[in-house]
């Protein structure tokens, strides 16, 4: 789940490079979101992610993910 990759690249620290596929699929719903601010590769060209931060968005969006379900 996208969220559990977000909450996962939070507790890694930025940046953050993912590698493996599903995550950068991922990534792409998270950046679609406006929840991150990443370089992807585009789809179906293999490599690598790098993560710089978390928009605006993505920390509200993770601010009430922990109210609501207590989470780190």
């Amino acid at each position: 789940m996208p969220v559990e990759l977000l909450v996962d690249i939070v507790k890694q620290g930025f940046p953050a490079t993912i590698s493996d596929p599903m995550s950068i699929d991922k990534l792409r719903v998270l950046r679609a979101a406006r929840l991150i601010e990443a370089e992807i590769p585009s789809p179906g060209i293999e490599g690598t992610a790098t993560v710089h931060s978390l928009t605006y968005e993505g920390r509200s969006f993770l601010e009430r993910m922990r109210s609501e379900r207590n989470i780190a």
